[in-house]
Formats: C-alpha cells, structure tokens, sequence
C-alpha cells in the first residue's frame, strides 16, 4: 500500500473542490444562454441534454472509479469539463450547446462519488476513517461559499461576454486539472482481469450489497427526498423573487446569502457530531417541508429565510449521510454506490420537478 502524504492530499482535493465550484460561467450558464437570445425552451432542452447524460452515466462512471482508480477518474472528469467549457465559447448553435451539455454533464459524473471515495480510502489508509466527517463537513462548506461567491459573479459574467467567461473557466479548469495531478490513489495497483470483466464483477457486488443491505438503501432514500425537496426549493425561489417584488440586483446578494446557508449546515455537521442520524433525518425533513409551504406566502423576507433554512437542512443531512455510507460500504464498491445514491436523487428530482413546478405555479 503506497505512503500518502495526508496533510497535502487532503489540502488538494480541498483545492480541486473550490476550483470546480467558483467557476462563472458554469454558476450563470442559463444567463449567459439568455442574453445570447436562446429561449426558455431551447435552455431546456439543454438541461435536459444533461439530466439526461446524467442518468445513463452516473453508475457506469462510478464503476470506472472502482476499477480504474479514483485519480485517473478524476482526470476523466477534469477533462470533459474543459471540453465542455470550450465548446461551450465555440459554440453557435442549440445543437452544440447540447453536446456542451452532455461533456458538461459527464465531468459532473465521473468527479460524483470518486472524489468522496478517494477522500475516505485515504483516510482509512491513514487509520483516519473516523475523521471523514469532518472532512466532509469543510469539503461542503468549500463547495457551498465558494458556489455562492460563483453566484453572485453573475453580474460580471454577463458585463465579460459567455466567451470570456467560459476562457475564464478553462483557466481554471487547467488550474484544477493539475491538482488533479498531484493527488495519490490510496490502492496499489495490480495485476487485474480484463477491464469489462472487472467492471462487470463490480457492477455485480454493488447490487448485491444493496439487495441486502436495508440500511443503504435507506440512507440512500432519505437523503435524495430530502435533497431534492430543499434543492427544488432553491431553484424555484430564483424565479419566484423576482416576481413578487425582488429587484433584479438584489437577486445575486440574495442566492448568495441562500448559497451560505449550505456552508452553515455543513458545520452543523460537524459541531453536532454526536446527534444520532436518525434524530437528524427527521429534524432536517420537517424543517424542510416547513420552509416548503412558508414559502408559499409570498413574502420576500420569508421566502428568503426559508431558501436559507432549506440549504441549512440539505448539506447537514447530505453530510452525515455522506459519512455513514462511505463507512457502511466495501472500499471496493464504495464509488459505484455513491453513484447509486446520485442517481437515486436525480430520479427522484425527475419526479419532483413536474409536480413542485405545478404547485408553485399555482400557488
């Protein structure tokens, strides 16, 4: 089993995350779309280029990971992102703009999962396991400040053009790219059978594992209702603020402060280390269906408020869920089922969003 330098490993995927995540064109993509004069419906048909890329990859992605290695899939994914961002500035019709998507949609694939699963078999390397969740907790709360930060860039995203925006993603996407260099697999490689037979046997465990294991799927459940409630949430109330009186330059200042609530929650995660998961879930989803109908009263402080608790709950339980699968699962599974969950929570979000959208619409 290779050495790894633990203190810089962990400081680099500390790295990679906020890269990845303070990127402006990627947190304004629909603006950019916008003031370019493509309409709702064409804008979309691309997110639905990439939910769709999502679903047909999340588990093979993670089976990748298993097999392959968490660094080269790491590479994989820092890969198709720039490929995604570049298209993206090359771009002068629908049609490229969704295969923009479907890299776009890819780079997200191949990093869910792989990035926790190489954090966590570091750590469990180290005879660190038990630290995960604290890493986990400032791995989110990164993810979330520096997102918000990308957010409230919006406004210089569109005063730069989507083509300076996008060569200012790719900088720092060549940026995280060679962080993704200097990380460490936690694994020694061997001598392994064929590619498709490994990913096959692997494909295989990870279903048998959850056909008998009540208490991952459960976590799995639990988390993508809850996540998908609280993100709808969010996402919906972008639209809903303006309307009920916000002004349009308030609007990036208010995601912001929303966006932070994440990193709060995150910290939750941490200072409330010995709060049992159970006391948890069913804290963070009646504070989450509150914030769901308190919304609906259409007052801006309101509304405010409860897209902030919303992402309060969301990353406090997506953490601790985080945690207690990472230590429920065999390493050698560990990024294909991530990757289950991930799609578990896009499947649910599939059903979710006709019906939120219904309800806000008319309500």
């Amino acid at each position: 089993m290779p050495k790894i330098p633990m203190p810089a490993q962990i400081r680099r995927l500390y790295l990679h995350t906020g890269l990845n995540a303070v990127q402006l064109a990627s947190a304004s993509w629909v603006a950019l779309l916008a003031a370019r004069g493509y309409s709702l419906v064409e804008i979309g048909l691309a997110e639905s280029a990439f939910h769709l890329t999502s679903l047909l990859f999340e588990i093979p992605s993670g089976v990748m990971s298993d097999v392959f290695g968490r660094k080269r899939v790491l590479l994989l994914s820092q890969a198709c992102s720039l490929i995604s961002a570049l298209l993206m500035l090359l771009s002068r019709s629908l049609p490229e703009i969704m295969i923009a998507m479907v890299f776009c949609a890819l780079g997200y694939n191949f990093a869910s999962g792989t990035r926790e699963a190489l954090a966590y078999d570091s750590l469990e390397t180290a005879g660190r396991a038990a630290e995960y969740d604290r890493y986990a907790a400032a791995d989110m709360g990164i993810y979330r400040v520096a997102n918000a930060c990308a957010t409230l860039g919006a406004g210089l995203a569109l005063t730069l053009g989507y083509r300076r925006a996008y060569a200012l993603d790719i900088l720092l996407g060549l940026l995280a790219f060679a962080v993704t260099l200097r990380l460490r697999d936690a694994a020694a490689q061997q001598v392994q059978p064929p590619a498709c037979q490994r990913m096959t046997a692997c494909l295989r465990e990870s279903m048998r594992f959850l056909s008998q294991s009540r208490q991952a799927l459960r976590l799995i459940s639990i988390n993508a209702i809850v996540g998908a409630g609280a993100t709808l949430l969010r996402f919906f109330l972008q639209a809903r603020l303006t309307q009920y009186g916000m002004p349009d330059a308030l609007l990036g200042p208010a995601l912001f402060i929303m966006g932070l609530g994440g990193a709060l929650g995150a910290r939750c995660a941490a200072w409330l280390r010995g709060w049992p998961y159970r006391r948890i879930w069913r804290l963070t989803a009646l504070i989450t269906l509150a914030c769901l109908l308190l919304s609906l009263r259409h007052e801006l402080w309101l509304m405010c408020l409860c897209g902030f608790a919303a992402a309060v709950m969301d990353d406090w339980l997506e953490v601790r869920t985080d945690a207690a699968l990472n230590a429920l699962v065999p390493s050698a599974q560990r990024a294909t089922l991530i990757s289950v969950s991930s799609l578990c929570f896009s499947l649910v979000m599939l059903i979710l969003s006709p019906l939120m959208g219904y309800v806000f619409s008319i309500l």
